[in-house]
């Protein structure tokens, strides 16, 4: 499959191979757009791209010629747009948003003052299950508090002892009696969001942990339990953090 654009390139001009029989797009017009092609060759490619799917709709299905001219017309439409549009701006909308920059100027304070700095969170399944689960296990905690449970189910998800993403670690064992990892998941209780403020700050907190912060808080543990209870686990585990309400612990094996 080959295509050619010559000289100050016209859309009607442009001219397209397919196999061994090159089409002309006659009713495609648009204005001499010199300035696009010659400095622009992502627009470029685009339009050359939309240009071989009319060529292709047109000699293939007739019957759509109105679907076509609209498609042209969308075409022309799109190219004065993006020929209108700053580099700057069309890059940016391409660049994925740096850690950094979700955490304000890079370094997290684990205090509310900083939280409330945060953008509204929202997120996909991952986000949701981090969050779900901070909210059920520990939105009563301090903001640090809060980033520890968190490091401990990040840290769960980067261990090969676990399962490998964030509602594979919450859900483990869930369904079973007493086999499950975090309490909310198999109390019976339903899970039901009543507390919108504590939603709003246990889902920055989430959105922060998954976009890379650092996990300095609990010196790598993948366990923990609350200062009302002694697991019988928690004497051969390594306690490695107290915070809040709740103790930290790394397995050792």
């Amino acid at each position: 499959m080959g295509h050619a654009l010559r000289g100050p390139v016209a859309l009607r001009n442009c001219l397209i191979s397919v196999g061994n029989a090159p089409f002309r797009l006659a009713n495609a017009r648009i204005e001499t757009i010199d300035f696009i092609f010659r400095e622009r060759p992502m627009i470029q490619a685009l339009t050359r791209a939309l240009c071989l799917l009319a060529a292709v709709t047109t000699t293939a299905l007739p019957a759509m010629a109105d679907q076509v001219r609209r498609a042209q017309t969308l075409v022309a439409l799109e190219t004065r747009a993006l020929s209108r549009t700053q580099s700057s701006h069309l890059k940016s909308l391409v660049t994925p948003i740096p850690a950094s920059a979700i955490m304000g100027a890079g370094r997290i304070r684990y205090d509310r003052a900083w939280l409330t700095t945060q953008p509204i969170a929202r997120g996909g399944a991952e986000w949701e299950c981090l969050a779900e689960a901070l909210y059920f296990e520990a939105r009563g905690e301090t903001v640090k508090g809060l980033f520890a449970v968190a490091e401990v189910i990040m840290n769960r998800v980067s261990s090969p002892r676990f399962p490998s993403s964030v509602c594979g670690v919450v859900n483990q064992g869930t369904g079973r009696k007493y086999a499950c990892q975090f309490t909310y998941t198999c109390d019976g209780h339903p899970e039901n969001i009543h507390e919108p403020a504590s939603w709003a700050r246990v889902g920055k907190v989430a959105k922060v942990m998954l976009s890379g912060a650092p996990r300095p808080l609990t010196k790598g543990a993948t366990y923990y339990h609350t200062n009302a209870v002694r697991p019988k686990w928690s004497s051969a585990f390594i306690r490695t953090a107290s915070i809040g309400d709740h103790l930290f612990y790394h397995n050792p094996r």
